[in-house]
C-alpha cells in the first residue's frame, strides 16, 4: 500500500480509478503502461470476497493481452463448457465451447474472485498504477479542469486528490451512478440471489469436472460452480417474492432451498457448507441512462447488471476496460475527439448487455428451456448460441444472422404453444412485480 500524501500537499493524479476490481485493475494497468499517472482506491482489503467465479471462454484473449493469462491458468480450474439439468427433462444437456462457431476459444476457467482480484490488483501495481486498499471514496466533484475526489481510510484519515479524469469501477456500489442519478431498476427483470460455499459436492466425470451446471426449479435457477481448491459455489438466483418469504435462519432457508431441486440435492447429498455461511443479496437487476461524461467512465457493473445465468460479469467489466483505456487516453490527449470516442463507448457498453439479455430475460421459460436442453443446429444456430454464450459477441464472427433465425423460432414455437406461452408469460409478470428493496447490500449469515 503506497502512503498517501496529505491533502495540503496538493496531491495529483491524471486517472483516479474508484474499485479494485477486474474492471478497476485491467484499466489501472493499462493507463499505467502507456506512462500516465493512476491512483486506484479500493473501499477493501485484498483478498476480499467476490462472487462470480465463471469466466468466459472470451475472457481468455484478454488476460492474454494484460499479460495474465498464465498465472490465471494456475489458478483456475478449466471449464469446457456448461451442463443444463430441467425438472422437465430425464436428461441433462451438456455444451461445449469448442462447438461454437469460432473453434479457437475451447474453454475458461472456473476462479476464485477473491485470488483472481488481487492477482489483477497486484497486476495494475506492477505496471506502475499507485493503490491505495481500505480507503473508501465519498464524494466526487467536478468542474471545468477535472475532479477532486474525496476519500476515508479504514483508520479515519481523509484523503483528498485532484484528478483530470474519474473511472468509476465501483462494482454494484454504483457510485457515480448514484450520486447522478442515473441508475435504474430494470423493469424487464428483478431477482435476488443465496449463496454459499461446500465440500464434497459430486461434479461431473473427468475432463467435465470443471464446468459449471445450471438448474432449473420453481423459483428460479441454481448455479453449480466446481473450483480448483476442490470446494464448489452453489448459488440461487430467484424471484424476490421467494426471498422475501423467509421465517428463518438463512442457512436454513438455503438448504431447504436446495431441496426443490432434487438434482441438485443428489449432487450435494454428501456436501457440508463451508463455515455455516450463506450470502443473500437483493436489488440484483439495474441500468443506467449513460455511462460517461467529460471527466469520467462507468466500467462493468458500476453501469449495469442483469443477471449471472451466463457468466457475463467479469468479461464485460474486463472488454470495458479495455475499450475504456483508449477514451481516457483520447479525452486526455485529444480533446476535440473525445465527443465521439465516448459516443462509440456508450454503444459498446450497451452491446453486451443488449446481446446477452434478449436470452437472459427468457432462460425460465419452458420455449427456451426447450432449446437448451435438446439444441439443433439448422442454419448454425447452435453454434452461434455457444459463441454467445462463450461471449464472443464483439470480435467478427457472423454469429448474428443465426442469432435472429433463433430468436425467429423461438417466437414460431411460442405463437404454437399460445396456451404454454401465455401462462408463461403472465407469471412471469407476476415474478417480476416490485416488492421494495430486498437489501441494499449483501447480507451474510454464519454461526
Amino acid at each position: 500500500m503506497i502512503s498517501a500524501p496529505t491533502a495540503a500537499q496538493g496531491e495529483r493524479c491524471d486517472v483516479l480509478v474508484i474499485g479494485g476490481g477486474p474492471a478497476g485493475a485491467t484499466i489501472a494497468a493499462l493507463l499505467a503502461a502507456q506512462g500516465r499517472d493512476v491512483l486506484m482506491l479500493e473501499k477493501a482489503h485484498h483478498p476480499r470476497f467476490h462472487i462470480g467465479e465463471s469466466l468466459l471462454p472470451a475472457n481468455v484473449a484478454l488476460f492474454e493481452r494484460l499479460g495474465v493469462r498464465d498465472a490465471v491458468e494456475r489458478i483456475g480450474m478449466r471449464k469446457w463448457g456448461v451442463e443444463f439439468v430441467s425438472p422437465d427433462h430425464a436428461h441433462q444437456s451438456l455444451l461445449e465451447f469448442g462447438d461454437a462457431w469460432d473453434k479457437t476459444m475451447p474453454y475458461a476457467w472456473q476462479v476464485r474472485r477473491s485470488e483472481l482480484d488481487e492477482l489483477l490488483f497486484r497486476h495494475a501495481q506492477q505496471r506502475g498504477a499507485r493503490t491505495q486498499e481500505g480507503c473508501r471514496v465519498r464524494e466526487v466533484s467536478f468542474d471545468d479542469e477535472g475532479a477532486t475526489v474525496e476519500a476515508r481510510l479504514d483508520d479515519g484519515a481523509r484523503r483528498s486528490v485532484r484528478a483530470r479524469f474519474v473511472v468509476d469501477a465501483s462494482g454494484r456500489d454504483t457510485f457515480l451512478a448514484n450520486k447522478l442519478r442515473s441508475k435504474q431498476k430494470n423493469p424487464k427483470h428483478n431477482s435476488a440471489a443465496l449463496f454459499g460455499h461446500f465440500t464434497g459436492a459430486q461434479r461431473l466425470p473427468g475432463r467435465l469436472e470443471g464446468n459449471i451446471s445450471i438448474f432449473w426449479f420453481a423459483h428460479g435457477w441454481f448455479w453449480l460452480i466446481p473450483l480448483a481448491d476442490g470446494s464448489t459455489s452453489v448459488g440461487a438466483v430467484c424471484w424476490p417474492y421467494y426471498l422475501k418469504s423467509r421465517d428463518k435462519p438463512l442457512a436454513d432457508f438455503f438448504a431447504d432451498t436446495i431441496t426443490l431441486c432434487p438434482q441438485l440435492g443428489e449432487r450435494l447429498a454428501n456436501a457440508s457448507l463451508v463455515g455455516g455461511t450463506v450470502h443473500a443479496t437483493g436489488n440484483y437487476s439495474y441500468g443506467g441512462t449513460h455511462c460517461s461524461g467529460e471527466r469520467y467512465l462507468m466500467l462493468g457493473d458500476a453501469y449495469t447488471f442483469v443477471d449471472p445465468v451466463f457468466s457475463s460479469g467479469v468479461y464485460l467489466a474486463m472488454q470495458s476496460a479495455f475499450e475504456g483505456a483508449g477514451v481516457v487516453a483520447t479525452c486526455l490527449d485529444r480533446p476535440a475527439e473525445a465527443a465521439r470516442a465516448r459516443r462509440r463507448f456508450e454503444a459498446m457498453m450497451k452491446k453486451g448487455p443488449r446481446e446477452f439479455s434478449w436470452f437472459i430475460l427468457r432462460v425460465t421459460n419452458p420455449t427456451m428451456r426447450e432449446f437448451f436442453m435438446g439444441p439443433a443446429n439448422p442454419l448454425r444456430v447452435k453454434e452461434a448460441l455457444l459463441s454467445l454464450l462463450a461471449g464472443d459477441i464483439y470480435g467478427k464472427t457472423p454469429i448474428w444472422h443465426s442469432l435472429r433465425v433463433m430468436k425467429g423460432l423461438y417466437y414460431l414455437f411460442s405463437v404454437a404453444n399460445m396456451r404454454r406461452t401465455f401462462t408463461a408469460w403472465k407469471r412471469r409478470r407476476e415474478n417480476i412485480r416490485d416488492l421494495g428493496p430486498l437489501s441494499g447490500e449483501t447480507l451474510v449469515e454464519g454461526p
